[in-house]
């Protein structure tokens, strides 16, 4: 009896940890804040870094194996519309060539890019396709002022 018991209640630890290490995929713009005034690069992409946190592992396309909480950002400008996308892409930066938290955000291909302006990113499986709660892809807004 003294065993079942213990077999139960490791089973019931075990299943709470297992919860806790499924709780939904999380994502944020950790830089630049909401509101910022930035001064774009002297690149010829006047390009910026954004920095973003997630409970995935933020790793370059392909990498992830068989980890289901891996991935990685695919971010526009502008989200909605295209008219920052990189030339025949359907966005302005992804970190999925080398994973981690930081993405260049290109305004250079952005037809103005000084001025009021939305950084929208989202979070994609290892495959490039959104990663879904309750059926809504997990995104993340930011409004910005460039000069």
């Amino acid at each position: 009896m003294h065993i079942r018991l213990a077999f139960l209640f490791a089973a019931a630890l075990w299943a709470g940890a297992a919860s806790a290490q499924e709780s939904a995929p999380t994502l944020q713009i950790v830089w630049p804040p909401e509101g910022a005034v930035v001064q774009l690069g002297s690149d010829a992409e006047r390009s910026i870094g954004v920095v973003v946190q997630s409970n995935y592992r933020l790793l370059a396309a392909g990498q992830c194996g068989g980890d289901k909480r891996c991935g990685h950002i695919h971010m526009k400008i502008d989200p909605e519309g295209d008219s920052c996308n990189l030339p025949g892409r359907p966005y302005n930066s992804m970190n999925s060539d080398f994973g981690g938290e930081l993405i260049k955000a290109r305004f250079g291909s952005c037809p103005s890019p000084t001025g009021e302006h939305v950084i929208g990113i989202l979070l994609a499986d290892d495959q490039h396709k959104p990663v879904l709660v309750d059926g809504k892809p997990v995104t993340r807004l930011v409004k910005v002022t460039t000069r």
